[in-house]
């Protein structure tokens, strides 16, 4: 058979054994009522190998722990308030990041991964590296607003997709994409950065500055593809077929078959985790608030997951639980 028809065989054949568990229950069983598993899932019956947990920290970040390592994608724990959600979204909000937040929850990072530079992604990455001595990856925008806050040269690691980077006991794939669009086929502060900028001030000194996807493969473990942003260069997924995928909710429907071209593209993933939902200006406390507008859509994303590819199992996360898969 065709390598990829192959490749998704050998993954769909062990994944039928593979477990998700959020502090030691089967997902399937302890999700919001919402994300209920489709009846027709089979019943896990073994683990996949490998010591790796992934915490989600609401928007589209993540703290992955994989042994004596920790990753973080795109961690954003001030949730400062900029009005977004109330409709009197401020352009010059002011940049705070909140040390009492965020240190008692990153005791260390080895590797931080930017997706883009928004300030709901990157805010909080330079404090996060200055403090913990985490390499960070991402765009050559990140990299200029990294020397901008003073981030030394040698943390910092542009990239631009198709690198393949080894850790050892697990790998991360660089993936071009793209950034969603808005009502008016735009977004906010768009741009980039090709020289080191004045220290950013507020949250419009955040340009998007081009948007990564990352693929991580564990040794013995799953891969993970983390999205930041709802779009897809649908080209650039070939062959990657997670077992998992982290998938920004899309905001707009600007964006024509969103879904349908990166599930496809992903080959289909066996789980699914919608990411990017929740109203990221309030404090990370458990059940995740969501506005109303969000709520539908929401709903609407996993209905439309389970018809496009019935045999995903949709896993809606909660704030700071252990995920294992």
């Amino acid at each position: 058979m065709p390598s990829l028809d192959r490749r998704r065989f050998l993954r769909d054949t062990a994944a039928t054994t593979a477990l998700v568990t959020a502090g030691g229950l089967a997902a399937g069983v302890a999700t919001p009522a919402h994300a209920a598993t489709p009846a027709a899932a089979p019943t896990p019956t073994a683990r996949r190998k490998g010591a790796v947990s992934f915490r989600w920290w609401g928007t589209a970040g993540w703290r992955v722990d994989i042994a004596d390592r920790t990753v973080l994608v795109d961690p954003f724990l001030s949730r400062i308030d900029t009005g977004l959600f109330t409709g009197a979204f401020k352009t010059d909000t002011k940049l705070t990041v909140r040390a009492d937040v965020i240190d008692p929850r990153v005791d260390r990072a080895t590797t931080v991964l930017v997706t883009h530079t928004h300030w709901d992604h990157f805010m909080d990455v330079p404090y996060i590296a200055k403090r913990t001595g985490a390499r960070v990856f991402g765009t050559l925008t990140a990299y200029h607003l990294g020397l901008a806050y003073g981030v030394p040269s040698t943390q910092l690691s542009p990239v631009k997709g198709g690198e393949v980077l080894d850790f050892g006991d697990h790998t991360v794939e660089v993936v071009g994409s793209l950034h969603s669009r808005n009502p008016s086929y735009s977004l906010a502060f768009p741009g980039v950065r090709v020289s080191q900028p004045a220290q950013p001030a507020t949250i419009a000194d955040l340009p998007e500055g081009d948007t990564l996807g990352y693929l991580l493969r564990v040794d013995g473990g799953p891969s993970v593809y983390f999205t930041g942003a709802s779009d897809v260069a649908e080209r650039n997924l070939t062959g990657l077929s997670p077992d998992v995928a982290m998938v920004a909710l899309q905001n707009a429907t600007t964006t024509g078959d969103y879904l349908p071209r990166l599930l496809a593209g992903l080959d289909y993933p066996k789980v699914v985790v919608p990411v990017h939902f929740d109203n990221f200006e309030t404090a990370l406390q458990n059940p995740p608030p969501v506005a109303p507008n969000d709520r539908t859509r929401l709903n609407d994303m996993i209905a439309a997951v389970r018809r496009i590819s019935p045999r995903s199992r949709v896993l809606v996360p909660e704030y700071e639980t252990a995920y294992h898969f």
